[in-house]
């Protein structure tokens, strides 16, 4: 498969990263206290479908599991794939809504951490850092870079502000399927070599901990939180590589 997409193939991808920012616009207004993340889920898909998309992540396999829900809903000190379900939402809580669309054959993937009312200071803090590195990444993601110049972008930004990058998980290009070539890593590693060209799109998705970046899995074969406890945020676009300046398929 190649990493390059015709511009019939970004046009593609580009409609279905479309409804993905089109979904976290509808959901702004309606994360708040008291809600349950199956209720946020629920308009998740069904903004979808109004869009004649279909849900990513509904259904999608990894071995013999199979994740039950049109969105990863993660609270707190959950990282990523959590599972929506009948927990309501508090005062002070933060919910990352990792989202993907598919269309007419091609993916969009994006993830945004949203405050719950009024939340701390240092929680702020975490999210303000976390989501300035997804930019910092992007900055990085032109023709003729590598994808460890965006990987050492995040890195050195989290780091520097007392964080810790999730290194169990990393971000990816994305197409004809959800998940393609290249990896994508939020970290320096002697692997990510591999150069960008015009017309590659790839997902860049910073995790950051507020404490240590190691993480531990569920007993739902899902659910990825912190392994300290600690809070953590997520923050996610699908981006196409161009030289100078990359282009945000998924930006509102």
């Amino acid at each position: 498969m190649s990493l390059i997409k015709s511009d019939k193939e970004i046009d593609l991808i580009r409609e279905s990263s479309k409804i993905v920012a089109g979904v976290f616009e509808h959901l702004k207004d309606h994360i708040k206290e008291g809600i349950t993340t199956s209720e946020i889920d629920k308009m998740v898909e069904e903004f979808i479908l109004s869009k004649d998309g279909i849900p990513a992540f509904k259904g999608y396999k990894v071995g013999k599991r199979v994740f039950p829900a049109s969105s990863c809903i993660s609270v707190n000190d959950e990282v990523v794939h959590g599972i929506p379900g009948d927990r309501k939402l508090v005062n002070g809580d933060i919910v990352s809504v990792d989202v993907g669309v598919k269309k007419n054959g091609y993916f969009g993937d994006s993830a945004y951490t949203f405050k719950v009312g009024e939340t701390t200071s240092r929680v702020n803090k975490l999210l303000k850092i976390t989501e300035e590195s997804l930019y910092k990444g992007i900055e990085k993601a032109i023709d003729g870079n590598e994808v460890n110049d965006i990987s050492v972008a995040i890195q050195n930004y989290v780091e520097g502000s007392g964080y810790g990058v999730v290194r169990a998980l990393v971000g990816h290009g994305i197409g004809k399927n959800l998940h393609e070539e290249p990896s994508v890593p939020n970290f320096y590693t002697p692997n990510s070599r591999q150069k960008l060209f015009e017309g590659m799109v790839i997902a860049i998705e910073p995790m950051v901990n507020y404490g240590t970046y190691d993480v531990v899995q569920d007993r739902d074969g899902w659910t990825i939180r912190t392994k300290d406890g600690e809070p953590s945020a997520h923050f996610e676009h699908t981006v196409l590589i161009k030289k100078g300046k990359a282009e945000i398929l998924t930006k509102c």
